[in-house]
């Protein structure tokens, strides 16, 4: 007996207009009544109920159906699909249907389109992003793509300066249109949009000069709903210095900023830093402005380098590149702070995790691209505690050297649960 059929917890993601708050709380909760009330027990153990695409330097990308009763990843047939040079992030739009790979090697962002059947990649279209590239993020809605980038015009590796971040916007089939262009300070390296209120986030990683350390900033953003134009906010400042060179300050964010994520509610911003082994976590206020949480910053394993938060809200995962660890944390719901002492709480992966995923299908089974040993590891996740378990048969092989993964559900809903 085999599964064909599925009961969707939400309705279709609409591109015109980004979710509720409300609506998400209610998706959610809805996930969780019909979980309870069908058991979720499958005939067969090779339902997929996700894919997973996980990028890799010298490959492109692998790709995987997830194993519904396991968390087993199961290669798709031709994995893996060629990419551009370099694949260093990857994405998914909100409704899981088109993937977009960030090609640092050539500075390119590359749409793939999700086959419903098999979860096979499909090249799209390819589009050039500012120099070298280093993170992208889509808002809730759908209508638009930003991605930082290390060097504006003029500026390059011999001669370095200022980043920014391509504007992106998305057409209703999510191609993408011409970009805008927003500068900023040296070295952007992550952003992240929330789901509410239309606010962006950048980690801006100021290296060290002769006159002082590396600082990290948050740089704040309000972002336009029609044009997606990014205005700075709170402490963000941009400004030109005596040598026409953009500078840019914020939010502390220790001296190395690594990675940034968002709660789904957006009350809540985090960031890794990779220097000091720390994690910043701060509420997001009124008007998107951002306040320290009490105790900031929490301890993490060591080079902290990804950060993601389950899609409930409830537990936030980091990777740990020298530990070969995800440390897990329940985040306190009033106050956002994580709590979680990192030796009992930290899972060992494969060697060097670099990035993660969690499958919005179920919201139970966790991804981790694995840099030095070509592999991707999967865990389970405890909803009731956050604890993390190996998978069976984990780690999984990946060709080449993997960089980044992401997981989708298998069908367009944001949040659905299998009907057996």
């Amino acid at each position: 007996m085999s599964l064909t059929g599925k009961i969707f917890a939400s309705t279709p993601m609409e591109k015109t207009a980004s979710p509720s708050r409300a609506s998400v709380v209610s998706r959610i909760a809805s996930a969780v009544l019909l979980t309870g009330a069908l058991g979720l027990t499958a005939c067969t153990r090779d339902y997929t109920v996700a894919y997973v695409y996980a990028t890799a330097a010298g490959a492109g990308i692998n790709e995987y159906g997830v194993d519904y009763q396991s968390g087993a990843l199961v290669p798709i047939q031709g994995s893996p699909v060629a990419a551009g040079n370099n694949p260093v992030k990857i994405i998914a739009s909100p409704n899981g249907l088109f993937i977009y790979v960030l090609n640092q090697g050539d500075s390119t962002v590359q749409e793939f389109a999700v086959d419903s059947g098999s979860g096979k990649l499909t090249s799209k279209n390819t589009y050039p992003t500012g120099s070298h590239p280093t993170a992208l993020a889509m808002d809730a809605a759908g209508k638009f793509l930003y991605v930082t980038f290390t060097y504006q015009k003029g500026y390059s590796d011999s001669n370095p300066g200022p980043g920014g971040v391509d504007i992106f916007p998305v057409s209703a089939d999510f191609s993408l249109g011409n970009p805008s262009v927003q500068v900023l300070g040296n070295n952007p390296v992550g952003v992240a949009v929330t789901n509410f209120n239309n606010y962006v986030y950048i980690i801006d990683a100021e290296p060290a000069t002769g006159s002082g350390s590396a600082t990290g900033w948050i740089l704040a953003f309000s972002a336009n709903g029609t044009s997606g134009a990014l205005t700075p906010i709170g402490k963000t400042n941009i400004s030109v210095d005596t040598s026409g060179k953009t500078v840019a300050t914020g939010y502390g964010a220790g001296t190395s900023p690594s990675a940034i994520a968002a709660d789904p509610a957006s009350r809540f911003v985090y960031v890794t830093d990779r220097a000091t082994n720390q994690l910043y976590g701060n509420i997001v206020i009124s008007g998107g402005l951002l306040q320290p949480m009490q105790n900031s910053p929490f301890a993490t394993g060591l080079l902290p380098v990804a950060v993601t938060v389950d899609p409930r809200g409830k537990y936030l995962f980091v990777a740990n590149y020298n530990d070969n660890s995800v440390s897990a944390y329940a985040i306190d719901q009033p106050t956002g702070a994580p709590t979680g002492a990192v030796g009992s709480s930290s899972t060992k992966v494969g060697t060097g995790p670099n990035c993660l995923s969690i499958e919005p299908a179920l919201g139970i089974y966790m991804y981790s691209a694995n840099n030095l040993d070509n592999t991707t590891t999967g865990l389970k996740l405890d909803s009731h505690n956050g604890t993390l378990q190996n998978v069976q048969n984990t780690p999984f092989p990946a060709a080449g050297t993997p960089t980044c993964v992401v997981a989708v559900g298998n069908g367009s809903h944001a949040t659905q649960v299998v009907n057996p």
